[in-house]
């Protein structure tokens, strides 16, 4: 599928991405909760999700662990990249080797004006999510991300003013529980 070589070929080729995000989740028999923010992308596994609202939350990826701060509960959680099972861990497949065919199986295509929808189901039957749906613009690039886990619950991400290669530099993955936050480990 020409769409899904030229999404490869667009995040396999960038070292670093930064786009703005809206992200929405959706869980049984509770209303959407919506938020926004940055997100910044380097290779290898390093992700940033930083939150203006709720303003101060935290999503770092140091490429071994990944941290979540909260600032209305003052907590950091911590856990290990591979035991993971937030919604937002599949993005870093963007950071990897992207390659649908090895990570996705039963590829769904339709066109929705200039962009195309592609629903696609995890090969792994231990993911967190059972299904992902990608909504691609004409230049490859991701525009909505949207996960439905293995609970039904549905995370919804939309994303705007993608930069690809912007500098980014290692402390910007560098996680620093703010003072007086509690820290725990999250069990596998």
């Amino acid at each position: 599928m020409d769409v899904l070589r030229g999404v490869e070929h667009r995040y396999n080729r960038a070292q670093t991405v930064e786009v703005l995000f809206e992200q929405t989740f959706t869980a049984p028999r509770r209303g959407p909760k919506t938020e926004r923010g940055e997100l910044f992308l380097r290779k290898p596994g390093r992700m940033r999700w930083q939150y203006t609202t709720p303003a101060g939350k935290l999503f770092v990826s140091d490429g071994k662990y990944i941290y979540l701060y909260t600032p209305s509960t003052q907590r950091v959680e911590r856990s290990k990249v591979k035991e993971t099972d937030d919604m937002r861990a599949p993005l870093a497949f963007l950071l990897g080797k992207l390659d649908f065919q090895r990570d996705f199986k039963r590829f769904v295509s339709r066109p929705r004006g200039a962009d195309f929808l592609i629903a696609a189901e995890p090969r792994s039957d231990r993911a967190p999510f059972t299904q992902v749906e990608f909504r691609v613009g004409p230049a490859f690039e991701i525009r909505e991300l949207e996960i439905t886990g293995q609970d039904n619950s549905v995370m919804q991400f939309r994303f705007q003013d993608e930069k690809l290669n912007p500098p980014l530099g290692d402390a910007l993955f560098r996680f620093e529980a703010p003072a007086g936050a509690e820290t725990v480990e999250e069990a596998p």
